[in-house]
């Protein structure tokens, strides 16, 4: 079969003839190009970094960030897709009020993880909708 989607690469529910669902291998794709991050777990604290390549010249140096904050206790490292980072930072910043403003206290780093792979993971699996080329450590 030719490396090319030739068809099956229109929906991320079509598995192509030999199994394969290219637009996860494409979004797969778009981080591997982007960079590497790494998150370390400190007595107290953890410290977030990411590669940062610049692919054009005229892109300045501090205008793609990828390291953001979701709340005062929380952050996010992005790579991949800036776009596609974005959104999963502001779903993220969502979900940290939504938990503030219905139980009264800062919402928990595992149950923030759970709901943000909840919400990446049904864009893997909508029809209509496309995997995002991002990833990110919480």
């Amino acid at each position: 079969m030719a490396s090319s989607g030739s068809g099956y690469d229109l929906s991320s529910s079509t598995f192509s003839p030999d199994g394969r669902i290219f637009q996860v291998e494409y979004a797969a794709k778009a981080v591997e190009n982007a960079g590497s991050a790494l998150g370390l777990k400190c007595r107290d604290g953890v410290v977030l970094c990411v590669e940062k390549p610049i692919p054009n010249k005229m892109l300045l140096p501090n205008s793609s960030r990828r390291i953001h904050t979701v709340d005062t206790h929380s952050g996010v490292a992005v790579t991949g897709f800036v776009s596609d980072g974005r959104q999963v930072i502001n779903r993220a910043r969502e979900e940290a009020a939504n938990y503030f403003e219905t139980y009264g206290s800062k919402i928990p780093p595992t149950v923030l993880a759970d709901r943000m792979g909840s919400y990446v993971h049904y864009f893997t699996l909508h029809g209509s909708l496309r995997p995002f080329g991002a990833t990110s450590l919480l």
